[in-house]
């Protein structure tokens, strides 16, 4: 049976040390995030894209909101429908669901929602888009609808500039959704460590997208928004002088895949964690796979020396310097290996922030 959450017991612990938590306990350094946050403010400035974060990082409503008032943000992007009610809920009004949404169920909170809202999402499939049509017209909220188009990643999207065409024209004749654009995500290009070979195939990616806009447009479909990105090409693909929103999120937590590609955002997320056992140099934490996401990177130990040998499900396995004076009881803060499935597993940050 899953325990009920008590709220109370996380609040007793505002204005305590960090040292006192319970570990392991997912800490937000908010002075960072607000630095990350102006720091990719300031960047969207110099370029014609908008910014519209993707907060599957993150979930929360406040940083949500901490995005948008930086400027340059239009609105935010999710992953799933509940991320985008919580969203709404949290008063944030227009929001992009990159990603398709099928089930009747989940459809049917998606056009509701668009009564209160302006939502988007993508779509690759002409039986779901008349599944989004009759949603939107059942709750009388139109959708707006971006086409999906594989750009090398191999995942949802539709494959060729003849099926966007051909869904793009069959969105023409459904009631209840508006035909807004196109979306092509290239994920595949935040897996390649040589930077030079990033550059090369996110523009790939991109020539593929506004090669599908342009065909799209011949036929009488213009795209109001081209959409895409993410932290780890925020500096290439943002700066596709075609591309309208960019999707970068991970910025402003960060972790240690991300680091690794873009440097200027410093780590805001880390878990707290509580060595356990010391044998030699091999030193076991409290913080395993099931409080730290490890999916794209191991994890790493934050100012401490020391190299991550491996990860289960209760322990993080480190290896220090012969003369490290870490010792069972410490505290030590770990940098997820990957933000959003680390942020998935807990319940609640603890903010930390200075006067």
């Amino acid at each position: 049976m899953k325990q009920e959450i008590n709220l109370g017991d996380y609040a007793s612990y505002i204005g305590r040390p960090r040292q006192d938590l319970i570990t392991p306990a997912l800490i937000l350094d908010l002075d960072i995030a607000r630095e990350n946050i102006a720091n990719m403010a300031a960047y969207m400035h110099s370029v014609p894209a908008k910014l519209r974060p993707h907060i599957k990082v993150h979930k929360s409503p406040e940083l949500g909101r901490m995005q948008m008032e930086a400027g340059e943000s239009i609105g935010l992007t999710t992953a799933t429908v509940w991320e985008a009610v919580v969203m709404v809920r949290g008063g944030i009004d227009d929001i992009l669901v990159a990603n398709e949404v099928v089930g009747e169920e989940k459809i049917r909170t998606l056009a509701e929602l668009a009564r209160e809202s302006h939502i988007i999402v993508a779509i690759d499939d002409a039986q779901n888009a008349e599944d989004l049509s009759s949603a939107a017209l059942k709750a009388g909220s139109p959708l707006g609808v971006l086409i999906d188009l594989d750009v090398g990643m191999e995942r949802c999207g539709v494959r060729t500039k003849e099926e966007a065409l051909r869904l793009a024209e069959h969105v023409s004749k459904l009631g209840g959704l508006r035909f807004e654009g196109m979306m092509g995500y290239e994920g595949h290009c935040m897996l390649e460590p040589d930077a030079d070979q990033r550059v090369i195939k996110a523009h790939a990616a991109m020539d593929k997208l506004m090669e599908t806009v342009d065909f799209l447009a011949q036929a009488g479909f213009a795209s109001n928004i081209v959409s895409g990105g993410g932290t780890g090409t925020y500096n290439i693909t943002g700066a596709q002088p075609r591309l309208t929103e960019l999707q970068a999120g991970s910025y402003v937590v960060m972790d240690a895949f991300h680091a690794q590609l873009v440097p200027g955002f410093p780590v805001a997320l880390t878990v707290l964690g509580t060595v356990i056992s010391r044998q030699g140099k091999r030193v076991v934490l409290d913080s395993g796979r099931k409080a730290i996401g490890s999916e794209l990177g191991l994890p790493r130990l934050k100012d401490v020396p020391a190299t991550t040998a491996g990860i289960a499900e209760e322990h993080m396995l480190v290896d220090v310097e012969s003369g490290s004076p870490v010792k069972v009881g410490d505290r030590l803060e770990v940098v997820s290996g990957y933000g959003p499935t680390t942020v998935n597993l807990h319940d609640v940050y603890y903010v930390v922030e200075y006067d």
